[in-house]
């Protein structure tokens, strides 16, 4: 079977595209991808890949400036091209954005076998599971959700143990090559090898300081004669000058001097990676390379952490973290200076030698592990996972996991039983309430089905919208709040699959309340 992977997104979720493409190659089938132009290089790293077709997304938003027939032409030649080349017997769509939806549409098969992401013949969104709608809605709300993205992008391509790990393609010959042209270990007397760092990140407020990252590399250079290698962009060498004119200890800057598959060739010739939250943390996990990184503001390791086992992430132990998107920082961003230069080496001493350390005020470490139900899941190096926080996302992961797939409620985790009195009070308020509304709304339902009057319509929408309400103004439950929204809109054309949608939710909430009591 022809298998034709969409992921029109940017470098990093190309990368954790992988676990999906390795899932339907050991099931037997060839594998096609479309990415993006820029992207389409780095598709040399994913194994698997019999054919790549670069999508030129920027090119076709250019002509239909100027002239929207071209971008229509431009865009009909590139249907023609993939369906020639890899005509496909399933279409798998990981974005869920409107141009990568219609493209979706575009390029399924005859039989109409879509998976992920696309519109149905009037133009509405077309999902086609629960877990394509909670990654559509974890994407910009992921601050509690208990799920790797490297997980959803499975699940919502239909796939359950296969592909659960993330393991590219070695660099080839020829960036292997450079990589050794740039990283001379004969240049530095006493030097045992490299250590790459990536100071950059998508947004300034996500950046470990410059000068941590200086801290840490002279502490590096002092105990492991480990020379840091400077990664990055052109567009982030202002970061490499503030670290060169900082530093003590002698270091290689090869920002903006590598193409992605010579910075895969490079890596490979460091012992570890200490970086934010990047596309080049994906990157060093997917070709084993040991990370050890800083999730900051937005950034929380539950999901977009390095999908490897034995890799470390750390956060700043603060209640405000994660922080909500399109927030204002009321603490002028203090989470940047909560980690420590000195609580980083410390963990990469544990990373790279295998001696635990003891925990550092101001930071929360978790060591990436596979679990015992084959996702990925974190364990608590500092303590953090007795942490309300943590041990709500472990009950909402248990009962989750059964909702998306299909699967009944079970039994109780016992986990919640160690949350405080306060929060969980808190939680099984706003749960009791919304199943309360559900009861409510089931019965208005049975009622507008018997007799499709305006004014019970006007009822049924009234409640519908207040259990949304309901869970979004709860922060342990607005994603909760966001996955029955986008879960009953999905069936909001069919009543009576909307009354067995809403059985399964009061399932669900009724399972997560248990746990609170």
């Amino acid at each position: 079977m022809n298998v034709l992977i969409i992921n029109l997104t940017r470098f990093g979720d190309l990368i954790q595209t992988q676990p999906v493409i390795s899932g339907y190659k050991s099931l037997g089938h060839r594998v096609g991808l479309v990415c993006l132009t820029n992207f389409a290089s780095a598709a040399t790293l994913l194994d698997g890949v019999d054919a790549v077709f670069p999508f030129p997304g920027p090119k076709l938003l250019a002509q239909l400036d100027k002239d929207w027939r071209l971008a229509i032409n431009d865009a009909t030649a590139f249907k023609h091209d993939v369906l020639e080349q890899f005509q496909p017997d399933r279409t798998v769509n990981l974005t869920p954005s409107i141009a990568s939806r219609l493209m979706t549409r575009e390029l399924a098969p005859e039989s109409g076998d879509v998976v992920g992401f696309s519109v149905d013949e009037f133009g509405f969104n077309a999902d086609t599971s629960s877990w394509a709608a909670y990654l559509q809605m974890a994407g910009g709300n992921r601050g509690a959700s208990p799920f790797n993205i490297c997980d959803i992008f499975r699940r919502t391509a239909g796939l359950q143990d296969e592909g659960n790990s993330l393991e590219l393609a070695r660099p080839g010959d020829e960036d292997m090559t450079r990589a050794d042209e740039l990283l001379r270990l004969d240049e530095f007397p006493g030097a045992s090898g490299f250590i790459a760092l990536q100071m950059g990140a998508s947004e300034e407020r996500r950046r470990w300081p410059v000068s941590h990252f200086v801290e840490a590399a002279d502490m590096v250079w002092e105990q492991d004669k480990l020379v840091p290698v400077l990664l990055g962009t052109k567009g982030e060498s202002a970061l490499g000058e503030r670290f060169e004119n900082l530093v003590h200890c002698p270091s290689v800057n090869v920002m903006g001097a590598t193409s992605l598959t010579e910075l895969a060739g490079v890596l490979c010739r460091c012992e570890a990676l200490v970086t934010n939250d990047t596309g080049t943390m994906h990157l060093a996990a997917g070709l084993g390379v040991p990370s050890c990184s800083v999730f900051l503001a937005t950034a929380q390791p539950w999901d977009t952490g390095p999908y490897r086992a034995g890799n470390i992430c750390l956060e700043p132990d603060m209640n405000c973290h994660p922080c909500g998107f399109g927030t204002e920082c009321p603490h002028d961003h203090a989470c940047r200076e909560s980690i420590s230069s000195e609580a980083m080496c410390g963990y990469l001493h544990y990373l790279l030698k295998g001696e635990v350390s003891e925990p550092f005020p101001g930071t929360r470490a978790w060591l990436t592990r596979s679990g015992s139900d084959g996702l990925m899941e974190l364990e608590a190096l500092s303590g953090h996972d007795a942490s309300d926080r943590a041990l709500w996302i472990a009950v909402q992961r248990t009962h989750y996991l059964r909702f998306l797939d299909g699967e009944p409620a079970g039994p109780k985790t016992g986990l919640a039983e160690k949350i405080s009195a306060e929060v969980a009070e808190d939680i099984s308020k706003t749960l009791t309430s919304a199943h309360d509304m559900l009861f409510l709304l089931s019965q208005q339902g049975l009622l507008l089905a018997r007799n499709p009057r305006p004014q019970a319509k006007k009822k049924f929408l009234v409640s519908w919208q207040r259990i949304q309400n309901l869970l979004a103004s709860n922060q342990y439950l607005n994603m909760l709040g966001l996955l029955w929204m986008f879960e009953s809109q999905r069936h909001e054309n069919d009543l009576a699959s909307l009354l067995g949608l809403t059985e399964r939710f009061q399932g669900l909430f009724s399972s997560l309340r248990d746990e609170l009591v």
